[in-house]
């Protein structure tokens, strides 16, 4: 399996140098001449942690308005800009953080970067009430579309909603509440643009091919003059005792395709050896065809038709572990759950067998290099490891903390966390409303 390879070799012998600009920004820069691309990402420090009670929304609601035009970039510009070049963007917002990324035939990075510093240079120029309302009719729209009318599609909200407690920092999704979109003032939304966007708070990767002295020298030219700002509020406090200490459940009757069972257990915070050792658990009970609870509930017992479990890895409150099973036509939600904990007791008691341990550190470690064999997907790690745990470095040596951890150690985490006294549950009844045809179509 090559576990005994260098992290160098491993990784492809990718390495990384980072650089601070006066203003604050910090800039990570990876060459990689195997193909003319380059990848611009940036990363924000801020998220729907960091927002307040009565004003939740506005993180993912910038992520909208920074595509809304700046100084010398009106409208749409962004988009058609970057796209005429031959390139691709994005932005998507968290719990932790927002970023903002372009891949480009390397001849157009120069392109990426001055739009990226326009942005957050002079976002604020160009911010006006109509621009305001025109996006807070997308994200209402979009949580219609995503959340609202689908099915299952509050679940994630609900589950959050009963693992992190009223007043946590994470007990509130990204996507906001429609009350609290339309409380939003301009006045709001500048002074949050004032405060979380600025160089001081972001960190900026360009990862392929580039040369690296030219590069910085247009991040220095073009970020350089941008004014850093102080005052941003330090994240409210995430941590929370190890165990919920009881079980919650809320059982919702909706026009589902089937009966599903769905849990959030709460697990150790990312960044820690528990955290990878929770994640090596869950791979073996539910990543995929192989694990044990679809071995069990689809193929075996055949009262699933899906059976899932894995990790959100959060760094600045507890991590979840999701469990979702979509039950079979007419079995009970209770045969399910018996049997998942039975599954559950008896890997907290034995630990997962060498083979087992074997195949979820594979899939682990093909995971992690699948993320960084793309220039984008390197990026986006160099800047998730420099803004959440302060190392950029960190990226390149991740599936070699994963390997070192041990069976006991997998045994013990799923011993301590995957108990029934540390999850919330939620539990789906169709209402019996849906047709077939549209059941077929859910499913």
């Amino acid at each position: 399996m090559g576990h005994t390879a260098t992290p160098e070799a491993r990784s492809g012998g990718l390495t990384a140098t980072e650089h601070r600009l006066a203003n604050g920004l910090r800039v990570v820069l990876s060459e990689d001449h195997l193909s003319p691309v380059a990848a611009v990402c940036l990363w924000y420090d801020v998220g729907s942690r960091h927002e307040v009670e009565g004003r939740t929304g506005l993180a993912h609601l910038f992520e909208h308005l920074m595509f809304q035009g700046s100084a010398q970039v009106p409208g749409n510009g962004h988009f058609e800009l970057v796209q005429a070049a031959g390139g691709s963007l994005n932005g998507t917002t968290s719990f932790e953080r927002t970023n903002y990324f372009e891949t480009m035939p390397a001849h157009q990075l120069e392109l990426a970067l001055w739009l990226e510093a326009d942005r957050m240079g002079s976002l604020l120029t160009a911010l006006d009430q109509q621009s305001l309302d025109n996006q807070r009719d997308v994200v209402k729209n979009e949580r219609r579309q995503r959340y609202d009318n689908v099915p299952y599609g509050t679940a994630f909200e609900r589950l959050t909603a009963m693992a992190y407690p009223e007043g946590h920092p994470y007990h509130h999704t990204p996507i906001g509440s429609m009350a609290d979109l339309d409380a939003a003032s301009l006045e709001d939304a500048q002074e949050f643009f004032r405060t979380y966007y600025a160089p001081n708070n972001a960190v900026l990767a360009v990862v392929g091919d580039i040369d690296p002295e030219r590069t910085l020298g247009w991040v220095e030219k073009y970020f350089g003059s941008i004014p850093s700002h102080e005052g941003k509020p330090a994240p409210r406090e995430g941590s929370l005792p190890a165990v919920m200490g009881s079980q919650l459940r809320e059982v919702v009757t909706e026009d589902v395709p089937s009966r599903a069972l769905m849990a959030a257990y709460r697990l150790p915070q990312d960044g820690t050896r528990e955290a990878d050792a929770a994640d090596l658990a869950l791979t073996v009970l539910g990543g995929g065809e192989s694990s044990r609870l679809h071995n069990r509930l689809v193929r075996r017992d055949r009262t699933a038709v899906g059976a899932g479990f894995g990790m959100l890895r959060l760094a600045g409150a507890p991590s979840l572990g999701w469990l979702d099973v979509k039950a079979s036509s007419e079995v009970e939600v209770a045969e399910i759950e018996a049997a998942v904990d039975d599954e559950l007791a008896r890997f907290a008691e034995q630990g997962p067998t060498p083979e087992e341990m074997e195949r979820a550190q594979a899939q682990l470690e093909r995971e992690w290099l699948d993320r960084l064999a793309t220039v984008g997907g390197r990026a986006d790690e160099l800047c998730r490891y420099a803004v959440l745990f302060g190392d950029p470095q960190l990226a390149l040596t991740a599936v070699d903390r994963v390997l070192k951890i041990t069976s006991d150690e997998v045994k013990e985490v799923a011993a301590a966390r995957l108990r029934p006294d540390n999850r919330a549950v939620l539990v789906y009844e169709p209402t019996g409303g849906a047709t077939e045809e549209e059941e077929g179509e859910g499913a």
